[in-house]
């Protein structure tokens, strides 16, 4: 099952855009600032989350509407159809609709697996751990529709011991009690699931050539205990260490994704820019790999060839061929997407407008 047309109303610049008659390789081409990254934005709204530019609901409206916006997308020709959208008198708030139904934005990830680079990205390995872990969690989602819902409950119930910690009074302790047993319960299978993905990543990238894309090796950093009850109790222990720092210093929203480059040994931080970015699609070229098989999936690839070689791009498109996943991507001219002209769809992009390319 695959996308087959995708409609946005008053989304960033585009006013009214569909696009039909899609294929494996989707090409959007455009000068910067025509609307390709807004058409895969929209679809990244697709899946649990804030979207591949993290942006919230009223910052995706177009100027020059309501305020309001809509993203649908149909499946198969209309067997699955997934939106989402926003209300004028709300536009803060994203809904939900799968198959006309309204539903919590989680329920997303049953249906389709979606996963995206762009080049905010290259540059992941050498800022902050909360980039590498949304990355990672990214990864986890498109394999287990579940994490989204085991990550809100986390996040939630951090949230409230975070309160309470902060608070000037003595938090009460049966309540703390009660959180940390939620904490436990879901932060020890989000490390869990974290953990699995990492060494499934590991056994695939082990299969391939160090070239032309540089090989990385992968380890779950972090200090989360490996089960729920060590967890609980770890979270017990450190109730006076974290009332003093005022937050929880314990649980997977503190771990990371350790990265080094394994030709040379190298910390993924200290390697040049083209290293980390070739470690980066190497690492998504093995996850579509080891996702093959399961739910539809899309690839949203931004301006990820135009900085390739040729040699590079030959063994990109060969790869993203045999993922079976349909792939989107976008560039500023249609000659680096030669070598896939035959066989991909291609949209000229200008002003918000998408024409399809005969």
């Amino acid at each position: 099952m695959a996308l087959t047309r995708l409609t946005l109303r008053d989304f960033r610049n585009h006013a009214a855009t569909r696009l039909d008659g899609m294929a494996q390789f989707n090409v959007l081409v455009g000068e910067n600032g025509a609307g390709k990254t807004n058409v895969l934005e929209a679809i990244s709204l697709l899946a649990p989350g804030r979207g591949l530019r993290r942006a919230q609901p009223a910052e995706l409206a177009a100027r020059s509407g309501d305020g309001s916006f809509a993203v649908a997308a149909e499946m198969e020709d209309g067997a699955l159809v997934l939106a989402t959208q926003t209300q004028p008198q709300a536009p803060g708030r994203r809904l939900v609709r799968i198959n006309g139904a309204d539903g919590p934005a989680t329920r997303l990830a049953e249906w389709l697996s979606l996963t995206w680079l762009t080049p905010a990205m290259d540059r992941i390995f050498a800022e902050s751990a909360g980039g590498r872990r949304r990355f990672l969690d990214r990864l986890v989602l498109a394999r287990r529709p579940d994490h989204a819902r085991t990550s809100t409950r986390y996040e939630t119930a951090l949230r409230e011991r975070n309160r309470l910690l902060a608070d000037l009074r003595e938090p009460d302790p049966t309540w703390l009690d009660a959180l940390e047993v939620q904490l436990a319960e879901t932060g020890a299978a989000i490390a869990a699931a974290r953990r699995m993905l990492v060494e499934d990543l590991t056994a695939v990238l082990a299969t391939l050539p160090e070239q032309p894309f540089a090989r990385p090796s992968l380890a779950y950093a972090g200090d989360t205990p490996p089960d729920e009850d060590a967890l609980r109790r770890g979270l017990r222990d450190s109730r006076r260490r974290d009332r003093a720092a005022g937050r929880t210093l314990v649980g997977p929203h503190r771990d990371d994704l350790a990265v080094h480059l394994a030709a040379k040994d190298a910390p993924a931080a200290e390697c040049s820019t083209g290293e980390q970015k070739a470690m980066l699609i190497a690492i998504v070229l093995a996850h579509a790999q080891l996702t093959a098989g399961e739910r539809p999936r899309l690839l949203l690839l931004d301006e990820i060839a135009a900085h390739l070689d040729p040699l590079r791009r030959a063994a990109l498109y060969e790869r993203l061929e045999a993922s079976g996943a349909q792939v989107w991507m976008t560039g500023t001219e249609a000659a680096p997407f030669a070598e896939i002209a035959g066989q991909a769809a291609l949209w000229n992009v200008a002003d918000g407008v998408a024409i399809r390319a005969d």
